[in-house]
C-alpha cells in the first residue's frame, strides 16, 4: 500500500469545497490516515516549493497558499499516488478533464483546489514535511476486502 499527501488549498476552503474533495477520495476507497488544518509559514512554503522559489511567479504561489490555512491529508491505498493524481487532473483547471477534481471545480493554474504528491518518493518526503509521525494513523479498515481482491493488498 502506498501513502500520499494531498493539500486542500485555500481556493477550496474559500469556496466551501473541502467536503466535496474529501468525499471524492473517500468514495474512491482511499483511506484517510492523517488530516489536519494548518497555516503554511514562509519557510515551509520555500522548502515545499524549493524548485520554484527563484521563478517570478513564486510570490503568487506563496500569497495564494497563505490566504487561509490549508488542510493536509494523508491517504493510503494501492497505487495511491497515481490514483490521487488521476483523480485530481492536470494542474491547469481549464485543461483538466471533466470528472477530475480540477476539471470539475477549477478554472486556474494556481487556484486549482489541491496539491498532490507526484511520486512515491516525493510523497514520503512531503508526508514527513507536513505530518509528525504521531499524526499518521495505521489501522485496518473493515472495507478493504470490498475494495480490493485479496491478493491486491
Amino acid at each position: 500500500m502506498q501513502k500520499t499527501l494531498v493539500l486542500i488549498k485555500p481556493s477550496a476552503i474559500q469556496r466551501s469545497l473541502v467536503g466535496e474533495v474529501v468525499s471524492r477520495f473517500e468514495k474512491k476507497g482511499l483511506q484517510i490516515i492523517g488530516f489536519k488544518m494548518m497555516t503554511l509559514s514562509d519557510d515551509l512554503l520555500k522548502t515545499h516549493y524549493a524548485h520554484l522559489v527563484e521563478k517570478p511567479f513564486f510570490k503568487r504561489i506563496k500569497d495564494s497558499m497563505q490566504v487561509t490555512p490549508v488542510f493536509a491529508m494523508a491517504l493510503k491505498g494501492v497505487d495511491a499516488v497515481e490514483v490521487v493524481r488521476k483523480m485530481s487532473g492536470t494542474t491547469n483547471g481549464r485543461n483538466a478533464a471533466p470528472g477530475t477534481i480540477r476539471g470539475d471545480l477549477s478554472m486556474s493554474v494556481q487556484e486549482n483546489i489541491v496539491h498532490t504528491s507526484d511520486s512515491p518518493e516525493n510523497a514520503a518526503i512531503e508526508l514527513d514535511r507536513f505530518f509528525n509521525k504521531d499524526e499518521i494513523f495505521e489501522y485496518e479498515p473493515l472495507i478493504f476486502p470490498h475494495l480490493y481482491a485479496n491478493d491486491e493488498f
